[in-house]
């Protein structure tokens, strides 16, 4: 049953959660339902189909410790492999307090369990976005540190477009100042100047 899924592999990690979530899905989906409802809305129909639902979660915990998560994607992983545990204990908890009838233990354990069930949900997206994120077609998922400081390097135009507007922006001052059009118009020029030069 459990699918172990090798780090060289690049997109395999992605694969082996949407293959879990094809377990898992469904399931939690129903469960959901059922814990939005109030403890006494749960029917006869509910509790026959609670042993699948609970099987379902524990499957999707014993796949999910079977794969292997890429590099810098294993506490996420782990994330996915605890919410998944967490759901199907509280899902045992309510499901013992339902058949003995017993709502008023019921009633305390519904939002906790809303809350693990929707950890599950947000643990998977957490998971597949890491593995987005972390997985390249070359491995590495961030640019060469050479090529990014290069990058991040202002680039002549902009360096002299700055000047300009600083320029452009002190004369026109000046000129408003001490009432010299041909000085304000200059800077006025110069500030437009800066702008037209440079676009990022």
């Amino acid at each position: 049953m459990e699918r172990t899924v090798r780090r060289g592999e690049p997109h395999g990690y992605t694969e082996a959660v949407s293959h879990l979530w094809e377990s898992v899905g469904a399931a939690l989906v129903r469960l959901e339902r059922v814990a939005e409802s109030p403890a006494e809305a749960a029917t006869d129909e509910f509790l026959d189909e609670l042993p699948h639902l609970q099987y379902g979660l524990h499957a999707g915990a014993e796949l999910a410790v079977g794969i292997d998560p890429p590099h810098g994607a294993e506490e996420l992983h782990e994330e996915l492999v605890t919410s998944l545990a967490q759901a199907r204990d509280v899902t045992a908890e309510v499901g013992n307090a339902l058949e003995v009838g017993d709502f008023d233990l019921v009633d305390p354990l519904l939002p906790e369990w809303r809350g693990a069930l929707f950890r599950v949900r947000l643990a998977r997206l957490r998971a597949i976005e890491s593995a987005t994120v972390t997985i390249g077609s070359d491995g590495d998922p961030e640019p060469p540190p050479r090529r990014r400081r290069a990058r991040e390097l202002p680039s002549v135009s902009a360096l002299v477009a700055t000047g300009l507007v600083i320029g452009g922006a002190f004369l026109f001052t000046a000129g408003a100042v001490l009432a010299a059009w041909p000085v304000w118009a200059a800077g006025l020029a110069l500030f437009a100047g800066g702008f037209v030069l440079y676009r990022p």
